[in-house]
C-alpha cells in the first residue's frame, strides 16, 4: 500500500510542479495522471471527478487530489495526494514572490508573462473539451449519429452556456439549475415508465 501512496503523491506532485494557470489548466495534467498512467479513473469517472471539483469550494487541483487519493488509497492517499499537488506551489509561489517584487518592473519579465498566457488559454481549452466530448458522445466513439449524442447533455450545455455569457448568472446558480433539471426528468421519466 505505502507503493500506491508514493505513487499518488508523486503524480499529483507532478501535476502541482505543471499546471500553470489555474485549475482548468491542470485538467490535462491530471487526465495524463489518473487515467492515461495509472488507470485509476475511467473517462466517465474523471467528468463525475471534475464536477465534484467544481461543486466543492477550493481549488480544482486540491479537489481532484484529495478525491482521486481517497478514491485510491483512503483518507492516507486523500492525504499524501493533496500533499503532492500543493507543496510545488508553496515553494514556487515563495520564490517567485520573492522574484517578482525584485524585477516586476524589467521588460523581460513582462515578455515573459506575455507569452504565457496563450499557453494558458490552450490549456484550458484542451481541459474544456476533454471534459465536454466524452459527455456529449455517450458511445465511446465521436461519430455524430442520435444514438451517440445525450441530447440532454447538449441541451444543458447550450442552455448554461447562454446563461453565462449573455445573461451573466452566476456559475454555481448554472450548475444548480442544470441538476434540478435534471432531477426532474430523472423524477419525470421514473413514473413515466
Amino acid at each position: 500500500m505505502m507503493t500506491t501512496y508514493i505513487e499518488l503523491f508523486f503524480a499529483f506532485l507532478k501535476i502541482g510542479a505543471f499546471s500553470f494557470g489555474g485549475g482548468y489548466a491542470a485538467m490535462p495534467l491530471i487526465q495524463a495522471q489518473v487515467i492515461d498512467r495509472y488507470g485509476w479513473l475511467s473517462t466517465r469517472d474523471f467528468t463525475d471527478l471534475v464536477t465534484i471539483s467544481q461543486m466543492t469550494p477550493g481549488p480544482i487541483a486540491v479537489n481532484a487530489a484529495s478525491f482521486v487519493g481517497n478514491l485510491v488509497g483512503g483518507i492516507p492517499g486523500a492525504v499524501f495526494a493533496t500533499l503532492g499537488v500543493i507543496l510545488p506551489s508553496c515553494i514556487f509561489v515563495t520564490v517567485l514572490a520573492y522574484l517578482y517584487n525584485k524585477y516586476r518592473n524589467l521588460t523581460l519579465m513582462q515578455g515573459i508573462l506575455g507569452f504565457l498566457r496563450p499557453t494558458v488559454v490552450s490549456l484550458i481549452f484542451v481541459a474544456g473539451l476533454n471534459i465536454l466530448l466524452p459527455a456529449i458522445f455517450t458511445g465511446g466513439t465521436y461519430a455524430l449519429t442520435p444514438s451517440n449524442i445525450d441530447i440532454r447533455i447538449v441541451i444543458y450545455f447550450i442552455a448554461a452556456l447562454i446563461a453565462l455569457r449573455k445573461f451573466k448568472v452566476g456559475p454555481i446558480k448554472v450548475m444548480v439549475a442544470c441538476g434540478a433539471a435534471e432531477l426532474i426528468v430523472q423524477i419525470v421519466l421514473k413514473f413515466a415508465i
